[in-house]
């Protein structure tokens, strides 16, 4: 049975897949087979937590699980992102028979609409839609996170099966002001103190956190059925890669 890893930025992206309060930036099992680490944001974060957890648990294939920003105007909170390929300093490949039998569990009636085509890598959020417009151009993606292109590069080192599990949180005309990455700690949880600062220096409104939340709640409920659905082939991945 193969040893499947999911790597995850955020506490709030682990708890789609466990009601368990995991240890930030550790290796540990969620199931005989299927281990998980919450990275942090970013690609230095993620390429350490993949390169750790590959190393501690023998993993035979990685997953990038988690939200992801819109780049294309099709594409709304919600929609499941099962990418071809990751734009990052290289264009990565996704495996393409773990990636289909993961879209064949998802049930007509589960009302998600899935996309098949690539995310691109930001090293920052983006945070306008003129900024998303332009990633979309420069390459051709249809999503933006800052992780995948990190995790497809340790499991392209390693000549392991990689796929990605992206769900979307903010459409192109939405995005989450830069400043408030500053209220966030490592693993994507909010420091309210710092948060309360922002308010109050007006360098984050009330009005664009309430037009951010239910993004997110979708982004959620799409990869929480995502578990329920597709568990079983998420941790059943293709033999090592060629």
């Amino acid at each position: 049975m193969s040893r499947v890893g999911i790597i995850v930025a955020m506490r709030a992206e682990a708890r789609c897949i466990t009601a368990q309060r995991l240890s930030f930036d550790q290796s540990l099992p969620l199931r005989e087979n299927l281990f998980i680490r919450i990275s942090g944001m970013g690609g230095a974060a993620a390429q350490r937590a993949a390169a750790a957890l590959y190393g501690e648990q023998r993993i035979e294939a990685l997953i990038s699980f988690g939200v992801a920003g819109a780049l294309q105007e099709d594409l709304q909170s919600g929609d499941l992102v099962l990418p071809d390929s990751i734009v990052g300093d290289r264009i990565y490949p996704t495996d393409v028979d773990w990636r289909m039998r993961v879209e064949q569990c998802l049930p007509a009636g589960a009302g998600i609409r899935v996309i098949n085509r690539a995310v691109a890598n930001s090293r920052q959020v983006q945070a306008t839609a003129a900024g998303k417009r332009a990633l979309a151009a420069a390459t051709h993606a249809c999503a933006v996170d800052m992780e995948s292109s990190a995790i497809a590069a340790v499991a392209a080192d390693a000549g392991i099966p990689f796929i990605a599990v992206r769900a979307i949180t903010d459409p192109v005309q939405i995005s989450p002001p830069a400043a408030l990455m500053s209220a966030l700690q490592p693993d994507g949880s909010v420091h309210f103190a710092r948060l309360m600062t922002l308010l109050l220096k007006r360098s984050v409104s009330l009005r664009e956190l309430l037009r951010l939340a239910p993004g997110m709640q979708a982004a959620c409920a799409t990869l929480k059925s995502v578990i329920r659905h597709a568990e079983t082939e998420l941790t059943r991945p293709p033999g090592p890669v060629a």
